[in-house]
């Protein structure tokens, strides 16, 4: 098991107060930190400041990137949410890789409000067309450090999405022809309907964590292959790579009931943060899969198979781990994993911009 080794202390602006209490994804690009809150269209930038062992990581010079200004999102609206629940970086090629939960929504019952109105909530399933999102942003470098560029001239490289509309993509679509998968697609995420949360880079190919559906206490995982769709420079399509010509591989893993939160690589492994499917607390566990995906198989992967590296602390109505990945600050031992927290539990929060996340030693 691992043991919590320190302290990183997240400072956004304070035009975006707001944004520490609904972080979803976590990626590290150099000395820069990477964020979103799951509600907003934007992606946010911290600065890691070195700092020596023991001591808080500070990250901040918060600098937020407004994904409107780089990508065709199908409710062109800076109140339409995104949901983003993954990202990832392909050092090789300089992308950076953005996901929406892809999953339906369904209201929520409020307590001011009488019994005849909230069923009437708890009725109603919306799709909101912007979480149909899965694309890819070139990554530069300026003096100020990494940003984002809709296309770049030097390279030749182009922000672009998979074909999609409000109400799907070309991932849904493919998933609508699967026989065990599609009826999930008009199930809302949190009701262990389809729902995407967490995002690897595997060479030219993605993987994604489902929350849900979990089939039996199995968890889903999907591996894709984008590319550039031989008549546009900025649309992506599926490759088959499947058997029987579909377009994704799908992996199934034990994590004793529970559903994929987040994922990231460390080096060939692959780390699982495992949690409920459902609105609930806990448990949270993080996971490895040694030398995950060195096939072109899909696979079946029982609890044997997969070490448990980390307990993941959670609340009662608040901290709920959502984003992780791979941190570096300073001068550290051995390697260390960022956790950040939806629902940050008020201890968390430092003033009016500042929330903690978690820094543990993986053993």
């Amino acid at each position: 098991m691992s043991d919590r080794s320190n302290t990183a202390m997240l400072s956004f602006d304070p035009a975006f107060p707001s944004l520490r209490d609904g972080l979803s994804v976590a990626l590290q690009i150099g000395d820069t930190l990477w964020v979103a809150n799951d509600e907003t269209t934007n992606l946010e930038r911290l600065k890691i400041q070195d700092a020596a062992p023991g001591d808080v990581v500070r990250c901040n010079e918060h600098q937020s990137f407004q994904l409107l200004e780089y990508l065709d999102l199908p409710i062109p609206k800076q109140d339409a949410e995104i949901d983003i629940e993954g990202l990832a970086y392909a050092q090789d090629s300089g992308y950076l890789w953005v996901v929406g939960s892809h999953s339906l929504k369904r209201k929520k019952a409020e307590a001011d409000k009488p019994a005849q109105k909230n069923i009437k909530r708890l009725s109603t399933v919306e799709a909101d067309g912007n979480r149909f999102l899965l694309a890819r942003i070139p990554v530069v470098q300026h003096n100020d450090g990494y940003a984002l560029a809709r296309k770049v001239d030097a390279d030749g490289r182009t922000a672009a999405q998979l074909h999609g509309n409000e109400v799907g993509n070309g991932l849904t679509a493919a998933i609508a022809e699967d026989d065990q998968l599609r009826d999930f697609l008009r199930i809302p995420g949190k009701d262990n309907g389809f729902d995407i949360e967490g995002l690897v880079v595997i060479g030219s190919r993605l993987l994604l964590g489902l929350r849900g559906p979990v089939l039996r206490g199995w968890a889903v995982l999907l591996e894709i292959e984008p590319e550039l769709s031989d008549d546009s420079t900025d649309t992506l399509v599926l490759k088959k790579i499947g058997p029987g010509g579909r377009r994704y591989r799908k992996h199934f893993f034990a994590l004793n009931g529970l559903g994929v939160r987040d994922l990231c690589s460390s080096g060939d492994d692959l780390l699982i943060l495992a949690g409920p499917t459902m609105d609930q607390d806990g448990p949270v566990t993080v996971l490895r899969w040694r030398g995950g995906f060195a096939s072109d198989e899909e696979s079946v992967v029982f609890t044997e198979q997969l070490e448990t590296v980390l307990e993941v602390p959670f609340g009662q109505g608040d901290d709920h781990a959502e984003g992780m990945c791979l941190f570096e600050s300073g001068a550290q031992l051995g390697e260390v994993l960022l956790i950040l927290y939806d629902a940050a539990a008020q201890r968390r929060k430092h003033g009016d911009t500042e929330v903690e996340g978690d820094l543990f030693i993986l053993k």
